[in-house]
């Protein structure tokens, strides 16, 4: 489970980056709509994933509430989902 917490997180900031560096430039500057519904509905799907996979890995590893609300918080920022990968998920 840890492992698919690990690949989740990756994917969850990549789609993130992916919605805020291409998708959403190529909406603004060229006027293309064509990127934002699939790039948005994919980082949408993987952060659900992301959170209910945190749930699921709290009870599992016995995480604090400390170190789950760190998990939680990172997937509102850009790169947190990788920090949580290097920090907390590096040995999956």
């Amino acid at each position: 489970m840890l492992k698919l917490f690990k690949y989740i997180a990756i994917l969850e900031g990549l789609s993130l980056l992916a919605l805020f560096f291409f998708a959403m430039p190529m909406r603004r500057f060229f006027q293309n709509d064509a990127y934002i519904r699939p790039i948005g509905m994919a980082h949408g799907i993987l952060f659900i994933a992301y959170i209910l996979l945190a749930i699921i890995v709290k009870y599992k590893q016995n995480w604090s509430f400390k170190i789950f609300s760190i998990v939680c918080l990172a997937s509102f920022v850009p790169f947190g989902t990788f920090y949580i990968e290097n920090k907390y998920l590096k040995n999956a």
